[in-house]
């Protein structure tokens, strides 16, 4: 079973904010790798960031998509930068830590340096607003009663929504048919379409829908419920513990000196306090989940722990 939970923090690597504020300060434009295509979740999420960390670092930070192989051609150029402070990118989980384990890559989790998270957007079960299938207890039952009938979309073999449909799968003997499309907005399309009768999302990619009547959420997988959708049980409050999502955070090659790291985690956390920064991240439905790097390495630790375990007794690509 697939269970995220935050894990107790190695000691801070952020002495103090005075080390930050009169250490490093860039004296070039910094390049910020996204591991994604221009246009999607992560990329809109990034460039908004890049605005407000240019305001605070007082450098320009240029956005470079490196999509491709799940993340993989991004992620290992980063990877495989200068330990400057001047090359950061977003990593993105399950990807940076599953792919490792899927296959022999270019990189792996020790190769960077972890500046911190910045968005954690939780897994959902949606159905349409006109769907049969009124809640969680009817969709478990349905799915005993007809194991293998009830398909559902997510965005790929090995992707957040696919991990934890397994976990669900094996927490609650109910059996589903997986139907893996490119993206999250084909599996929208295909759910409004009637192709599938289930898709799972993370919560932001159907909370407009959801406000409208067009979908509707059957539960998320938070450990707690996110604030946009407060009436909507959690898996683990129903009974299952599965707690699955899309964590979204900075990095930097591995060996990057303490006082850059520690004044470019200082450049997040303030973004991310930064007023006008929360408003447009509510507007984007971005889950927002600061953790300084220490936290970040240790949640990214145990996810790596909780996906070898399900991969060495059920492997995903099989």
């Amino acid at each position: 079973m697939i269970a995220r939970r935050t894990l107790l923090a190695a000691p801070t690597l952020l002495a103090a904010p005075a080390l930050a504020q009169g250490g490093w300060r860039p004296d070039k434009s910094l390049t910020m790798i996204v591991a994604f295509a221009p246009g999607g979740g992560t990329d809109a999420a990034a460039r908004t960031i890049a605005r407000y960390m240019e305001k605070d670092l007082g450098q320009t930070v240029v956005v470079l998509n490196r999509p491709g192989a799940g993340g993989e051609i991004g992620f290992t150029e980063l990877a495989r930068a200068r330990p400057d402070g001047l090359t950061i990118g977003f990593i993105n989980t399950p990807h940076i830590v599953t792919l490792p384990i899927e296959r022999r890559t270019r990189f792996r989790l020790e190769d960077f340096s972890l500046i911190g998270n910045i968005v954690d957007d939780p897994g959902g079960l949606w159905v349409r607003g006109d769907s049969e299938i009124r809640d969680f207890a009817g969709l478990i039952a349905a799915a005993r009663a007809q194991p293998g009938a009830i398909g559902y979309g997510t965005t790929g073999v090995g992707s957040d929504d696919h991990l934890a449909m397994l976990a669900l799968e094996r927490t609650s003997g109910a059996s589903f048919l997986h139907v893996p499309f490119g993206g999250s907005a084909q599996v929208k399309q295909n759910l409004l379409s009637r192709s599938i009768p289930l898709a799972v999302m993370n919560v932001a990619e159907g909370v407009n829908e959801s406000r409208q009547g067009v979908l509707r959420p059957l539960a998320q997988m938070g450990a707690t419920r996110w604030a946009p959708l407060g009436d909507v049980p959690t898996l683990k409050e129903l009974g299952f513990d599965v707690m699955e999502g899309s964590m979204r955070g900075m990095a930097a090659p591995a060996g990057l000196p303490p006082e850059i790291l520690a004044r470019l985690s200082l450049a997040i956390r303030r973004t991310v306090d930064d007023p006008e920064f929360k408003a447009s991240a509510e507007q984007q439905n971005l889950p927002l989940r600061f953790l300084d790097p220490a936290e970040y390495l240790a949640e990214l630790r145990g996810l790596q722990r909780n996906y070898q375990s399900l991969w060495d007794q059920h492997p995903w690509r099989e």
